[in-house]
């Protein structure tokens, strides 16, 4: 039950004028009122039945102390209990007494949920712009890997897990043995790894027949067991190794750190003022995580606290046409570098001048004509190419002196481009101007927010598992800290103009 509790200070509360006001958690509760935390949650306790619960403001702002400070459930509520800054940022009179620490546990499962730390994130943002603290018109973007906090199995090793589980839940549930089950095989043997998965595979299916056939519809927890089974080897991805690699943490996966290491775990998206260094929203998903896929939700985030986005700033794993669109429509100017992928047009052969629409080697040959393209990929890749084909000048490309060396030795030579190429041939072109460098310099910020987050904020690995509440509650913590640094430089650089203005009156 929720019910509003009294405000009133103590006589004790005296003892936090000891506090100096330049103090980082007297700056935040200056900054930011946390009060709109309990009319987000007031729906999700009862109004007028049961044990009058503690305030989810109250609650928050320990999970946020921990995350400043780095500190555990226990540890949080041992240190707030005696340490006056704790106490005075919690709001609290210094002889009140704070919950256990299993609650936090409890609010941090059942009460935060993703929806809601978006909405903190963008309300805490949403104050600090109204109040002028954070004026800043770019952002940036980027994400960061974040290293699950188990390993990562083969798909024989969690397949002998699989088939484990379902033999002991069912004798645990049933109080009997599954018989005539084969002796499980051992994998390690196996020299050759589909052999062994195989192998595998048909083991754990005669366990499930086994199991079914045996089981009864009142034993929930054998029939959730053997549904769980089904489910993941009906997924194609769990046989090529991309898909589920832990049953303790389902949700993790394995994905890409460069061309030659990978990891296993989650991604971190998140988006930031690129100036001030706030944190506008925060997305987490799964190491296969494709850069960008989300960058619309983190915009409309970003709009709706209130801030203006002039410029956005990220690497050149958002250079992709769809993301480059959603930037124009809100006006804004990208400082994204051109990727290598998007067109494979060697700028060191070949130039292009859009007022004649024509390509130029480096032999100064001209395209003489263009036509249009449409085919079945012939790599890998599903899907139909679309693009031009620019044939230059047959009988000057049979006497150019690097015909032979031409990568196309056709007695016509052909240059195909997709569609886009010409536009982001363009931007290229663009990029290369020293305006540009200088303005891209300005994206480093997030590498340091990205550093901060990873050795402070747990960031590194996670510490339980599922990722959500973690990630944007330590998204959170940040941006509470540099709201901090904030109002104090803006406080030194107001007291710096007074004492000037003081002196140059009296003199």
């Amino acid at each position: 039950m929720l019910r509003p509790q009294s405000k009133q200070s103590s006589f004790h509360c005296l003892l936090y004028n000891k506090i100096p006001d330049n103090h980082i958690l007297k700056q935040i509760k200056k900054a930011v009122d946390f009060s709109f935390i309990n009319e987000l949650l007031k729906d999700t306790y009862c109004q007028n039945f049961g044990r009058p619960a503690k305030e989810p403001e109250l609650m928050c702002k320990l999970l946020f102390l921990e995350h400043i400070y780095n500190l555990s459930d226990e540890k949080v509520i041992v240190e707030a209990s005696f340490n006056l800054t704790y106490l005075y940022f919690l709001d609290i009179n210094p002889e009140d007494t704070l919950p256990e620490r299993s609650l936090l546990s409890k609010f941090r499962k059942l009460k935060l949920g993703e929806q809601l730390l978006d909405e903190i994130i963008i309300e805490i943002v949403r104050q600090c712009v109204a109040k002028g603290i954070l004026n800043d018109s770019s952002v940036s973007i980027d994400a960061t890997h974040v290293e699950a906090n188990t390993i990562k199995k083969t798909p024989e090793r969690l397949m002998k897990h699989l088939a484990r589980k379902i033999i002991t839940t069912y004798q645990v549930e049933t109080n009997d043995e599954l018989e005539n089950l084969p002796e499980v095989p051992d994998y390690k043997e196996i020299s050759d790894h589909k052999q062994a998965k195989q192998v595998m595979k048909d083991y754990l299916e005669t366990v499930i027949g086994t199991a079914e056939s045996r089981t009864t519809t009142d034993a929930l927890e054998t029939n959730q067991m053997i549904k769980k089974a089904k489910e993941i080897l009906d997924e194609p991805k769990f046989m090529n190794q991309t898909g589920i690699r832990s049953l303790i943490d389902e949700d993790a996966r394995v994905g890409r750190k460069s061309k030659t290491s990978n990891f296993f775990g989650y991604k971190v998206e998140f988006m930031m003022t690129t100036d001030q260094r706030i944190i506008t929203a925060v997305r987490t998903a799964s190491g296969a995580y494709v850069d960008g896929t989300l960058i619309e939700e983190l915009l409309s985030d970003t709009l709706t606290s209130g801030l203006t986005i002039n410029e956005l700033y990220g690497d050149k794993a958002y250079f992709r046409k769809s993301i480059l669109e959603k930037i124009e429509e809100l006006e804004a100017q990208s400082y994204i570098p051109v990727s290598s992928a998007a067109y494979r047009i060697d700028e060191s052969e070949y130039s292009y001048n859009k007022d004649s629409d024509q390509w130029f080697c480096s032999q100064g040959n001209e395209t003489v004509s263009r036509k249009y393209f449409k085919r079945k990929r012939k790599d890998a890749k599903s899907g139909i190419q679309e693009g031009y084909r620019y044939y230059f000048e047959k009988e000057t490309c049979r006497n150019c002196p690097k015909h032979d060396d031409c990568a196309k030795k056709a007695v016509r030579k052909i240059l195909y481009t997709g569609l886009n190429t010409i536009e982001f041939y363009e931007i290229s072109q663009s990029q290369k101007t020293d305006e540009f460098k200088e303005k891209y310099k300005k994206r480093a910020s997030i590498e340091g927010k990205n550093a901060e987050l990873k050795r402070f904020h747990g960031l590194g690995r996670a510490k339980s598992y599922g990722l959500v509440a973690m990630s944007k509650q330590a998204a959170i913590a940040v941006n509470l800290k540099r709201i901090a640094a904030i109002m104090t430089a803006k406080s030194s650089c107001f007291f710096e103009i007074f004492v000037s203005f003081r002196i140059n009156f009296v003199f």
